[in-house]
C-alpha cells in the first residue's frame, strides 16, 4: 500500500493549490489531510469517508477548503483557496480502512498509512 502525494508549492497570500493523494494496493474507509509546521505538532485539516463522502474540516479552514474523491482514480484531492500565510506547512496525506466518526477522523493516531509530505509555502 502506497500513498502518493503531491501538489505543494509557493502561492501568494489569496492564492490556490490543489493537494493530490494517489492510492495504490487497496482502497481506504476514510482518507485525510493533516499538516504539521516545523516545531509544532501535526493538527488534522481535512477528512473524507467513503461510504457518504461526508466531509470533515478544521474550522480554520471551513469555507476555504474542500477535499474531494475520485473512486476512479483512487485519489483524493485537497483544493486550497483563499490562501493564508499560516497556512504554510507540511501537508500529508493519510489513509484508513475504516468508515471513521468525526471525532476519530480528526486523530492522526487513527490512520493506519501516510504520504509522505508536500510543502506548501503561502507568501503574505
Amino acid at each position: 500500500v502506497q500513498l502518493q502525494a503531491s501538489g505543494g508549492g509557493l502561492v501568494q497570500a489569496g492564492g490556490s493549490l490543489r493537494l493530490s493523494c494517489a492510492a495504490s494496493g487497496r482502497t481506504f474507509g476514510t482518507s485525510g489531510w493533516f499538516r504539521q509546521v516545523s516545531g509544532k505538532e501535526r493538527e488534522f485539516v481535512a477528512a473524507i469517508r467513503r461510504t457518504d463522502n461526508n466531509a470533515f474540516y478544521r474550522n480554520a479552514v471551513k469555507g476555504r477548503f474542500t477535499i474531494s474523491r475520485d473512486r476512479a482514480k483512487n485519489t483524493v484531492y485537497l483544493q486550497m483557496n483563499s490562501l493564508k500565510p499560516e497556512d504554510t506547512a507540511v501537508y500529508y496525506c493519510a489513509a484508513s480502512p475504516l468508515n471513521m466518526i468525526t471525532s476519530q477522523a480528526r486523530l492522526g493516531d487513527s490512520y493506519d498509512y501516510w504520504g509522505q509530505g508536500t510543502q506548501v509555502t503561502v507568501s503574505s
